[in-house]
């Protein structure tokens, strides 16, 4: 697959690196989920460049700096000493060669460290405030460990904090990107396609691109190929988390698998769990995983009790509500049973996705200043499931969302604004609408 978007992303990432070549040294932190695109992104703004690429996989230190020495010997065409047997000397030769020519220098899964050696940060950061105004080194480094890369950059209690001059969170594919994709690989896609290309994989480039190279973009072929033997999808929810959670991960998935299952708040989740409390747990998932987020109603106070729970990653939510919640399924390779399974919920889960989509949808337009749902704290009769403000003072736009149009009750919508009205936006003007599936 060709490399598409990612146009800011790359002009700020060349903009670093002529500073660092003209100025001096920048360091640039690249994070975002597994399977974001992050490697790719960095390859592509430092190509025709000097570069030296450094993956950091878990082994000791000392055979990392045996595999490192030839990379840079080629990379820069310069001689390394072959005794240099720790990263802090290698580092420290690399930021000496800065100080005569400028090089790009990328370190991949730099949070590894941790489980080589913790000391490195340290002594990176005396190494970097030292050369750092004399050499002309673009360094950038990523990571995939959320949690880990938040720690080690601003966590005001380690060696690094203060020390990145740009942190970049690289972002799944914009709704433009994936309309952009569907036209060049299914020219004659339905807006359904489309959908079920979102839904399943909420726009992560790698996902994006395994099923780009192998099955038709069409709602059928895209769950038969994930739904098989040996498919790459199977195992990737818990592959992805289980090293961000650690060795606590079985309560953290039982959490989303209770929350892609439709419990969407701390009580419902909690009686589901044994009446457990899971208060420090939730809060982890959305400080520290950036995984689930609070919902409010909109316009509610930060502090407002009235909060629904909701997996923010589209694959991350699909994963748990097929592939984690069937696993006898799988484990007996009753592929075709939750084929089937998948292909009957699809009407119904895709409804839910579909809201989501029209909010990213208002969201990427730039014409609104507050998007979310309404809902009233003690039942749900008058929940409306859009309501964005415009920038226009008093303009206001509610919406229901039908995978059908001919489902829509006007009436029904009409009355809970009217509600709405009198109880939050009395000054507004409301225009009311019907989002389907024909409007995407």
């Amino acid at each position: 697959m060709r490399f598409y978007n990612r146009i800011s992303e790359l002009a700020e990432l060349r903009r670093i690196q002529n500073l660092s070549f003209t100025d001096h040294s920048r360091l640039t932190v690249v994070t975002g989920r597994r399977r974001i695109g992050k490697t790719s992104l960095i390859m592509k703004s430092v190509e025709n460049q000097p570069t030296v690429y450094l993956f950091v996989g878990r082994k000791s230190e000392t055979t990392l700096c045996a595999e490192f020495i030839p990379v840079i010997n080629q990379s820069l065409d310069a001689f390394v000493p072959a005794e240099i047997r720790t990263f802090r000397s290698l580092f420290q030769y690399l930021m000496e060669l800065a100080s005569h020519r400028s090089f790009n220098l990328v370190i991949d899964e730099f949070q590894e460290f941790y489980n080589i050696n913790e000391s490195v940060y340290s002594d990176m950061q005396n190494i970097w405030d030292t050369y750092r105004m004399k050499s002309k080194m673009n360094l950038i480094v990523s990571g995939s460990i959320y949690s880990l890369m938040q720690k080690i950059f601003q966590n005001n209690k380690e060696p690094l904090f203060g020390r990145a001059d740009n942190i970049i969170k690289l972002s799944a594919f914009d709704l433009m990107t994936l309309k952009e994709i569907m036209r060049d690989y299914n020219p004659g896609y339905t807006n359904d396609d489309l959908l079920a290309f979102y839904s399943f994989t909420g726009g992560v480039p790698k996902y994006v691109e395994l099923l780009c190279d192998n099955t038709a973009l069409n709602v059928e072929g895209m769950i038969s190929f994930m739904v098989r033997e040996n498919s790459p999808f199977t195992d990737e929810g818990k592959n992805l988390l289980v090293e961000e959670f650690g060795k606590n991960y079985a309560t953290y998935f039982s959490i989303l698998s209770a929350v892609s299952g439709g419990l969407n708040t701390q009580s419902e989740i909690e009686a589901a769990l044994g009446d457990k409390s899971l208060g420090g747990q939730i809060k982890r998932l959305i400080e520290d995983y950036n995984i689930i987020v609070r919902q409010r109603p909109i316009l509610s106070k930060v502090g407002s009790q009235t909060v629904r729970y909701e997996i923010q990653d589209n694959f991350i939510r699909f994963w748990f509500n097929y592939f984690d919640r069937y696993r006898s399924l799988i484990e007996i390779k009753n592929f075709i049973g939750l084929q089937n399974i998948i292909k009957s919920d699809y009407p119904t889960y895709s409804g839910v996705m579909l809201e989501k989509y029209f909010k990213q949808q208002f969201a990427e337009s730039l014409q609104y200043r507050a998007i979310g749902s309404w809902w009233e704290a003690k039942g749900n009769q008058n929940e409306i499931d859009i309501v964005a403000l415009k920038l226009e003072k008093n303009q206001a736009i509610a919406v229901e969302v039908k995978r059908q149009k001919k489902n829509f009750k006007p009436e029904l919508l009409f009355a809970k604004v009217e509600h709405l009205k009198n109880k939050l936006l009395p000054k507004y003007q409301i225009e009311t609408v019907c989002l389907s599936l024909q409007d995407m």
